[in-house]
Parts: C-alpha cells; sequence; structure tokens
C-alpha cells in the first residue's frame, strides 16, 4: 500500500512560526512533524509515500529528498504557491498513488496509531480513523456504528472527531475535476452511499493547530 501525507496547507493558526518554515517541519523533541510519520509509515512497512507541497514547499522536498534517509521512496505532488485543500490535493496526486486503495496522513497530527493495523473492507470507498472529541472540537464530525461512519446531528448522538488518517480507494474521488476542493463533501457522500467504514482509535494523538497546542506535546513526550 502506498501513503500519502497532506502537507501543503498554510497553517495560518500556527502563526508566526508557520512564516518561514512549512507546518509538517515543525518540530517536536528535536524531530520535524511530518518525520514522525515517515518513521511510522517505514515501521508499518510501507515503502512509497507522496507528499503534496505548497507553502514553503521547496523546503520539505529539501529536508527530506528522495526519502532514503527513512527507509522509503518519497513521490512529490506540486500544488503552486495555494494550497489545493485536502480534496483537490488528493485527486491530482492519484496519478503517483496507483490504482490500490491508499492512505493518507494529516501532515499536522501526531500520533501512536500503528498504520500496520489499518484496512479498508471490500465494497466500501473509505475507511476513517475517528478519535474521543478534543478540547477544542467537542462537537465532533461523526457518528460511528457497527464500523460504518454516519452523520447523525440528533441531540445525544454520540460523535467523534477525523483523526487526519484514512484509507481511500481512487473511485472515492469519482466525478472529481481538478481543482481547488475539500475533502468533506466526497465523505458525506460515501456516508449516503453506505460506503465509508470507520474505527475509534483511543490512543496517543493531537492536532498540532497552535503554537500552544506544539508547546503542551513537546512538554508531554518523554524524553529518550
Amino acid at each position: 500500500m502506498r501513503a500519502m501525507i497532506l502537507a501543503a496547507g498554510r497553517g495560518e493558526r500556527m502563526r508566526p512560526l508557520t512564516d518561514a518554515v512549512p507546518k509538517p517541519l515543525l518540530t517536536v523533541r528535536g524531530k520535524a512533524l511530518i518525520a514522525w510519520h515517515l518513521e511510522a509509515l517505514a515501521r508499518a512497512g510501507i515503502r512509497d509515500v507522496v507528499i503534496n507541497l505548497a507553502w514553503h514547499g521547496e523546503q520539505i522536498r529539501a529536508t527530506l529528498g528522495d526519502g532514503g534517509a527513512f527507509g522509503l521512496n518519497i513521490g512529490y505532488s506540486d500544488e503552486g504557491e495555494v494550497a489545493l485543500e485536502e480534496g483537490g490535493g488528493i485527486f491530482i496526486a492519484l496519478a503517483l498513488l496507483g490504482a490500490d486503495p491508499f492512505l493518507v496522513v494529516n501532515g499536522d497530527v501526531w500520533t501512536a496509531y500503528d498504520f500496520s493495523g489499518i484496512r479498508l473492507e471490500e465494497g466500501l470507498d473509505a475507511h476513517l480513523v475517528l478519535v474521543p472529541n478534543p478540547p477544542q472540537h467537542p462537537r465532533g464530525d461523526f457518528t460511528l456504528a457497527d464500523g460504518r461512519v454516519g452523520d447523525d446531528t440528533s441531540p445525544g448522538a454520540q460523535r467523534y472527531t477525523y483523526s487526519g488518517i484514512g484509507i481511500y480507494r481512487p473511485q472515492f474521488f469519482a466525478g472529481c475535476i481538478p481543482g481547488r476542493f475539500p475533502l468533506l463533501p466526497l465523505l458525506k457522500r460515501a456516508i449516503a452511499a453506505g460506503r465509508l467504514g470507520g474505527e475509534l482509535y483511543q490512543g496517543e494523538w493531537q492536532d498540532i493547530g497552535t503554537p500552544e497546542r506544539l508547546a503542551a506535546l513537546e512538554a508531554a513526550i518523554p524524553v529518550k
């Protein structure tokens, strides 16, 4: 299985840290956020990784090169000066990702999730890893029942947050055209068709959305 790391965003909420450095190259315990992902993907047996680039993308390319230092083969999908959002960014990278299901990981999260265990059932278009809602996102994104992701918004419905980790079939993007567009409408389309699977992960996961959260993560990870 191939993997894609989403690394093209501007990181507005992380300013001023991201004014001169792309968000995935911000460090935790001396290691870039994106390097934590690359090491975890290599441990999971994944060898081919695609990274999309936009804001300060040349720094990411210069830092990671061809991926040999991680035991990986890294290819790049250059989106130009303005990122195409999650949906548009993945869509234009499909030619690099091949015809089989592929793993997608947001470059601005930190997690101990074991990528070797993720699976996509036959008959489903995608599979999301959901997590308990963090303090900054108490309402969550989706519901989860019997391995299927839903969008129940009724009072009392237990909702969870999309972790930024998922598996997608290329067919998930059927009907899309190149351009800038979000992922959410496609996820809702798959939910309506009953073709979106999911799991709940309750291990270590952080959305590194602000300098304060980055500092908190830095303080929380034990020194080795």
